[in-house]
């Protein structure tokens, strides 16, 4: 592996004008790709498997042309104070106000409220029901201007007037945060570098590996039915590990100009080298992204897949990017611990002799930094320090023990928005459950007596508690297939409702048992306690498959038992302790205000789920950036002990920086006006805080302490199986040792 990428950066340095077309060439066929492809439609969000998917698959097949998949508006009016919606100028305004409605080009129909039975009981509130065509996302611009000019124009005429359903909704937006994460990335870089040249080296293939990523899931967006939520975790992972990435292998390749080498030797042994631990902290992120499919939840899958793709790209070019436009930067890349001007430090003097970088390099005594310090206060206290992260990780995980599982509706809007007021109205005059009615449909195809049994199904419905209101089934043309609208006395993310799903489900069976008609429950509120439900049966199966691969992979880089089964329960420290944290504040409201959450809630079902397949991703990068340059030290002769030290003097200001760096972007999307972007740009923020600076700044150094030896240890017979990746470019150095160029050494180090 070092060997292979030792060449590979030599190469794409000497040919850098090649490789930079190259990735230019990508980028602009994906832009052009993105900007002549249609625009994606609508976003299909099924569960296969569910009884609630069962459900929607039957009313397509029963009920066609019902365009189950439109969009709808519900246009809620509140009579002014003292007044009613029955009163005849303010029936006569909703009665001009549905008209209006109803003339739009794309609107299936609009059912006023008077004919609908939908004012409510002391009449101050009614709401009228616009079914379109197209999905909320391909609706025209006309109508929704149309939705909105009708709405106003009932606003001036005295009555208030909100628009819930999914008829305007909009492509979420991360808002201005975004920028200043990656402004926050780029002070980082200039304060670990020194140098513009050598901190945008970073930024800019990271740019143009998201530019590559996004572009082509925009292009392909219509075709494969991506929602706007893939291209925005494409762009926040991408942007995150192709910074650190790059950044580990300029550092390198920094750290190998300071040993003295020639800048394309240094390039080469910085990817042989940073660019192998690279290649395998990749391999995890994409290992854990891809393995998201055994949800078997579609729109789960495509984000997961999307987002390995962009990780793809990060790596290919840290691998050869990076090295290309360190040939293009030349001297103004510095050796480490030659920080330029720009800092106020004055760069060692540089003649046109390319060897002076070399005696400079000879004559310089680093003093201990920081990092180095930090070891050996570790080594010295590896007990303390290790029960020390070990509770502070259990404290902040205690919220995770009170977390509720949920999808978010308009009751999670903020309440500045139309959507989450209408959602209140309704509350208001109906009832809290109005907002999450429950859909049955009762297949009696096989039945003798379909129509008793819609009845005989209704009447054991009204029977159940927390049913307020049970419509008349309502068939379909053939007879055999009828739907009953259930309104439950609870909100849609109450455990009450959930009870009442599954009550309703039981009784189902029992009608089934006594007539084979098979009753299904659907709706939004169905289809989210659903795909809950599958997320916490998927959870266990998921970690077991995630984590073993990944723990397999770490065996073959560290070749350690104990080093792989360390991180892994690492890992699982530093999850829990951010699901707590997530708990805390998107559950319980603390800190809420500082991170602009205005309606406290559930947690979103896929985010324990989705927490632990990118953190654990990411919490490997740092693991083996970090490990790796122990283990190195450990293999030239060192104590396990002063490997540690050494590890942490080369390595812990770089994986510091990357930590801030991933930090900064994903807290940039904390601005996002989709709460599910917001809570996943909060969760990985903290969790990477809590892996980066407690796991693997002192858990891991402890452990390591710890163990000694033993940490290092391997069984004989699996130290032959295992196939030797070198990723600490082991061979690269015997060939320089032995006074031999490694391209003349091949078979030699590949044995």
């Amino acid at each position: 592996m070092a060997t292979f990428l030792y060449k590979l950066g030599r190469l794409a340095f000497r040919r850098r004008h090649f490789v930079a077309l190259i990735w230019v060439a990508l980028l602009t066929l994906a832009g052009v790709g993105a900007a002549s492809a249609p625009p994606a439609g609508t976003t299909s969000f099924s569960i296969p498997g569910t009884e609630a998917q069962k459900a929607f698959d039957l009313l397509e097949e029963r009920f066609p042309g019902t365009s189950a998949d439109g969009a709808t508006a519900r246009v809620v009016f509140k009579a002014p104070a003292g007044e009613k919606m029955t009163d005849a100028g303010h029936r006569a305004t909703v009665e001009k106000t549905v008209g209006d409605l109803a003339d739009g080009s794309e609107v299936a129909s609009a059912v006023d409220p008077y004919t609908g039975n939908a004012v409510s009981e002391d009449g101050t509130i009614a709401y009228a029901s616009v079914r379109y065509d197209v999905s909320g996302m391909e609706l025209e611009d006309s109508t929704k201007d149309a939705l909105e000019d009708a709405a106003q124009q009932a606003r001036d005429a005295g009555l208030t007037v909100e628009i819930g359903g999914d008829a305007l909704q909009a492509v979420p937006h991360t808002g201005a945060t975004e920028i200043i994460g990656i402004g926050v990335a780029a002070v980082v870089l200039v304060i670990t570098f020194g140098s513009l040249v050598a901190a945008g080296l970073p930024l800019l293939t990271a740019l143009i590996g998201v530019g590559i990523g996004v572009a082509s899931i925009t292009a392909l967006a219509s075709a494969l039915e991506l929602g706007s939520t893939t291209s925005i975790l494409a762009m926040m992972i991408g942007l995150a590990v192709g910074i650190d990435y790059a950044l580990f292998i300029v550092s390198r390749y920094r750290a190998e100009l300071a040993e003295g080498r020639e800048r394309e030797e240094a390039a080469g042994r910085a990817v042989g080298t940073a660019g192998s631990a690279v290649v395998f902290a990749g391999l995890t992120v994409v290992i854990a992204l891809v393995g998201l499919a055994v949800v078997n939840i579609p729109m789960l899958t495509k984000m997961g897949v999307a987002a390995a793709a962009t990780v793809a790209i990060a790596v290919l070019i840290a691998l050869t990017m990076v090295p290309a436009l360190l040939g293009y930067a030349g001297r103004r890349v510095k050796p480490a611990g030659a920080k330029g001007k720009l800092l106020g430090r004055r760069a060692p003097r540089e003649d046109a002799d390319r060897n002076a970088d070399t005696r400079t390099a000879e004559k310089r005594q680093p003093k201990d930094n920081l990092g180095t310090r930090w070891a050996r206060f570790v080594v010295r206290r590896p007990v303390a320090v290790l029960l020390l992260g070990v509770v502070g990780l259990g404290a902040a995980a205690v919220p995770a023990a009170s977390l509720e599982l949920g999808l978010p509706d308009d009751g999670s809007q903020p309440t500045s928005t139309t959507q989450r007021r209408a959602y209140d109205l309704l509350s208001e005059g109906f009832g809290p459950g109005f907002n999450g009615p429950l859909m049955v449909v009762v297949d009696a195809k096989g039945s003798d007596a379909p129509q008793q049994v819609f009845t005989d199904v209704s009447n054991e419905i009204k029977g159940l508690d927390d049913v307020v209101a049970v419509t008349p089934p309502a068939p379909n043309k053939a007879g055999d297939t009828a739907t009953i609208t259930v309104i439950p006395d609870s909100k849609p993310s109450s455990v009450q409702t959930e009870d009442l799903v599954h009550a309703i489900r039981d009784a189902g069976g029992d009608i089934k048992a006594d007539t084979g008609a098979e009753t299904l429950v659907t709706g939004s509120t169905a289809m989210n306690i659903d795909v809950s439900q599958k997320l916490n049966d998927a959870l266990v199966p998921y970690l077991v498959l995630v984590v073993g691969l990944a723990f397999l992979l770490l065996i073959v880089v560290f070749r350690s038992i104990l080093v792989p089964l360390k991180a892994a329960l690492g890992f699982l420290l530093s999850v829990m302790a951010a699901l707590g944290a997530v708990v805390a504040v998107f559950q319980w409201g603390w800190l809420s205000g500082l991170m602009g959450v205005e309606e406290t809630g559930p947690v979103m079902s896929m985010m324990p789920i989705f927490m632990v397949g990118v953190v654990f991703g990411l919490a490997m990068d740092y693991e083996v950036f970090l490990v790796t340059r122990m283990r190195e030290a450990f293999v030239h002769g060192e104590q396990p002990g002063q490997a540690v030290v050494t590890g942490f003097k080369h390595g812990a200001r770089v994986v510091t920086a990357a930590a801030v760096i991933m930090m900064a972007v994903f807290a940039g999307f904390i601005g996002s006006s989709e709460s599910m972007v917001k809570m996943i740009g909060f969760g990985l923020a903290i969790a990477v805080f809590f892996d980066a600076f407690v796991v693997r700044m002192a858990i891991v150094p402890a452990v390591l302490a710890l163990l000694g030896k033993k940490a290092w240890w391997l069984p004989k017979w699996l130290d032959r199986a295992l196939p030797n990746v070198d990723v600490e470019g082991e061979g690269l150095r015997t060939a320089e040792e032995r006074g031999a160029d490694p391209d003349e050494d091949r078979a030699l180090v590949r044995t």
